[in-house]
């Protein structure tokens, strides 16, 4: 058992200035800009105003802003061992990058989707409204909070074109197993897309390792950045097999000759760039793309799991109902329990009082519902959150007053 990050917490903590003054566990909603990323958004809003044209030209290797678009594919593939630099591109949300997904399959009527009962409706609604084009979506039930391996194989078809996956599930908090799953897909020609806005920036990714397809990430929630700028990861012998459905001004090769209207695609996943995305918020998540990898991802995964579990034993012994799997190789950085109660009203007012009760201790904590509207405290952790913090959940739950 660790009770310390293999990194120095205290000096991570110095870099978010919100741990002075709340406890923050809400992660998988929104994070907390840490300092770097801060002076890296503001820097670049000091040079649109100065030498706006730098972001898009070569210049010296220590100007992280200038020729933005490559420094942000080739940073990007890094992060997650991409073969390419041009299988990534910038995006601006992962429902951005699952509609323009479900767009460009060739599909045929009777084809069919496959994912999980529980994902969030970024990943469910674009393929949800394939069915006007004969398009079948089989929600299969959640299997330990999330998508097995036996349960895929229960429900996929000659005709299942396409799985989607989140890495880490938003409410259960179980983490997938992308190899088993990936492998699984890739022996049937079977599309792997993976949502990894709850895990990118505390789990590594090889997406080479691992048999993903398609993967993407918004950088407001695990990667810590700014809301409407994530990234896009298409492998490249996939892409060419996709059709585009909407097509940027720069997404077609010779993109710089604006009167030669040529329709042929950039290469992989630049295919599926939509215009100018915010330089402002591709400097901020290349920012904290740097800060995470310096901490190291697998050091952020073992502590935040171990948060995790912290928080799951305590709420445990106190008689709590925690939704998220407790096997160490089915969780990742988020603990969720059921709010107790009789029925469903009594459930949902002890549920507006245990909010109230973190809001006057200053944590910063959520609610969700489940389908049938049961609500659920969700807790999700970051690098530099520690183990008194998530002890003081159950400490406030216990002075509650119902």
């Amino acid at each position: 058992m660790i009770n310390q990050p293999a990194y120095d917490l205290g000096a991570v903590r110095q870099a978010f200035p919100i741990a002075d003054r709340v406890v923050y566990l809400n992660h998988a909603s929104i994070s907390p800009l840490p300092r770097p990323v801060q002076d890296a958004a503001h820097e670049a809003v000091d040079r649109l105003a100065s030498e706006p044209l730098s972001f898009f030209v070569p210049a010296s290797a220590d100007d992280r802003l200038a020729d933005i678009f490559t420094r942000f594919s080739t940073g990007l593939a890094a992060f997650i061992h991409a073969a390419r630099p041009q299988e990534v591109a910038p995006l601006t949300s992962t429902s951005a990058g699952m509609n323009a997904l479900a767009r460009a399959v060739d599909w045929s009527p009777g084809d069919n989707v496959v994912m999980c009962d529980v994902e969030f409706p970024s990943n469910v609604y674009p393929f949800m409204a394939l069915a006007r084009e004969g398009v079948e979506l089989r929600l299969v039930p959640a299997d330990q909070g999330g998508l097995s391996l036996d349960a895929l194989a229960r429900s996929v078809d000659a005709r299942t074109r396409v799985v989607v996956v989140s890495s880490v599930q938003f409410l259960t908090g179980h983490r997938a197993d992308l190899d088993t799953l990936g492998a699984f897909c890739r022996e049937r020609d079977i599309l792997f897309v993976v949502d990894a806005i709850q895990s990118a920036g505390h789990i590594p990714i090889d997406v080479q390792a691992t048999p993903i397809d398609v993967l993407m990430a918004g950088g407001q929630k695990s990667l810590m950045a700014a809301p409407g700028m994530g990234f896009l990861y298409v492998r490249e012998a996939v892409a060419e097999r996709l059709r585009v459905g909407l097509v940027g001004v720069n997404a077609v090769e010779g993109w710089e000759h604006w009167l030669r209207y040529d329709l042929i695609p950039r290469q992989a996943a630049l295919r599926f760039m939509m215009g100018t995305a915010s330089l402002i918020d591709m400097a901020a998540l290349l920012a904290s793309v740097r800060f995470l990898s310096d901490l190291g991802l697998a050091n952020i995964q073992a502590w935040t799991s171990h948060l995790a579990a912290v928080a799951m034993d305590d709420l445990s012994a106190r008689g709590y109902e925690v939704l998220t799997p407790r096997d160490p190789a089915l969780h990742g950085p988020i603990a969720t329990f059921r709010v107790p109660g009789r029925d469903l009203d009594q459930a949902s007012r002890t549920a507006s009082a245990y909010l109230a009760a973190f809001k006057a201790a200053n944590i910063r904590i959520t609610k969700h519902l489940d389908a049938g509207g049961w609500p659920y405290i969700r807790l999700s952790m970051h690098c530099y959150n520690t183990e008194d913090e998530v002890l003081r959940v159950g400490a406030v739950l216990e002075e509650v007053t119902l």
